[in-house]
């Protein structure tokens, strides 16, 4: 836990962003041009949107700016010596763990995929707070991860909207008096559409989430339910629960993020409007709290609120997980990895949204299970996953 402090202008903290020209991290940077007087850049990486990079290391002069590849890297680099600035500007894996080994108050893991696991662990043994938005690294190498941690002392702060509001919720409780915590869930596009159907769902319905704004990968896990089934994952390693005590529930209106019952039969609501930016901030500021200017909730218009369990019919994926989870070692990273290529497969419109599941569902019956203990071994399985399912569909 952090010491208790009040954030003032005079103690700005220092601040890198993995992922800044992405969802996430476009909205963290949004967060702290509104409040500058307590944030200041350190890092940035981006992939591939140049652009946006640009623009964001003209508005946040970072000291550190990692790319891709070495043709982004000079394109940058040019921008920069154009524009007088003295960004130190990198490319490549190294380059991310440059910015993770760099002195700063909090680091935020918006990147997705196992690429985000050596700065995480660089991160987590400098004893740099980190943000964390990235589902990964902790579905894949959750064991590792909270090991080094608690080796470490390392901080792991939850971006993503539920587990934000788990954390509020059980903050300074006994762990022994929590019953159970239910993630809510938005149900996605289909969670009111008959199982007949879905043979006719496409890339464009699936896309159309109903109450978030997110990226095409989130989007499509939203869909299948599979972002809920890692979010069960993830709270049981950052919360150290076990999973009979993790439940999920549909919420459409996807204003209520998180339940916690209690053993005395009490339970505890997290309410918060559907803008990332609530949980970001609580991440940047975290313990503190601080005023903003985005709309909040009008509590005279929230005449329903309703809540439908999943049916597993429909969203095999959820089941899925929650069985990949518990049996644990090798099954979760290789899930990860099959739902990360068959999300991929299906953006590109070679796969149907069945396949999708069923590939996944398909790639964890024929696993053959392992106990990673490094990285390395991590990355390993879902390389051999992901190419096995590539040899069969792409």
């Amino acid at each position: 836990m952090f010491t208790r402090r009040f954030i003032t202008s005079t103690m700005k903290k220092k601040i890198s962003i993995l992922g800044a020209t992405g969802s996430i991290g476009t909205q963290t940077l949004d967060v702290i041009k509104n409040n500058l007087k307590y944030f200041e850049i350190v890092g940035l990486s981006a992939h591939k949107n140049v652009k946006k990079l640009q623009e964001q290391i003209l508005e946040f002069n970072p000291k550190l700016v990692a790319v891709s590849t070495k043709e982004t890297q000079k394109i940058i680099h040019h921008f920069i010596k154009k524009n007088h600035l003295t960004t130190r500007v990198m490319h490549g894996k190294a380059a991310l763990n440059t910015i993770a080994n760099e002195k700063q108050d909090m680091l935020v893991i918006a990147i997705i995929g196992t690429i985000a696991l050596e700065p995480c662990i660089n991160a987590i043994k400098n004893q740099t707070p980190i943000g964390l938005a990235n589902k990964e690294i902790l579905v894949a190498a959750g064991d590792i991860i909270t090991s080094l941690v608690k080796k470490y002392k390392g901080k792991l702060i939850p971006i993503d909207s539920e587990h934000a509001a788990i954390q509020q919720c059980i903050e300074k409780k006994n762990k022994k008096t929590i019953k159970k915590i239910i993630l809510t869930a938005s149900g996605g596009p289909f969670w009111n559409t008959p199982h007949s159907h879905f043979k006719k769902i496409t890339l464009k319905d699936a896309l159309k989430h109903p109450t978030w704004s997110m990226g095409n990968k989130i989007s499509i896990d939203s869909a299948t339910m599979m972002n809920k089934g890692l979010e069960i994952i993830e709270a049981h390693h950052l919360f150290q629960l076990p999973y009979t005590k993790i439940d999920a529930i549909i919420h459409p209106q996807s204003i209520i993020h998180c339940l916690v019952e209690f053993i005395d039969g009490n339970t505890l609501a997290h309410l918060s409007p559907t803008n990332m930016k609530f949980p970001i901030q609580n991440a940047l500021t975290y313990p503190n709290k601080v005023k903003n200017s985005w709309p909040k909730l009008n509590f005279n218009k929230l005449n329903n609120l309703n809540f439908y369990p999943p049916n597993p019919k429909k969203f095999p994926l959820l089941t899925l997980a929650y069985d990949v989870g518990k049996k644990g070692g090798s099954y979760p990273p290789a899930m990860n990895a099959a739902n990360d290529i068959a999300n991929a497969l299906f953006c590109q419109n070679k796969l149907s949204f069945i396949q999708l599941q069923n590939i996944i569902e398909e790639a964890i019956q024929t696993h053959t299970y392992t106990v990673p203990k490094t990285i390395n071994d991590i990355i390993e399985i879902e390389k051999k996953t992901q190419e096995k399912i590539k040899k069969k569909y792409a």
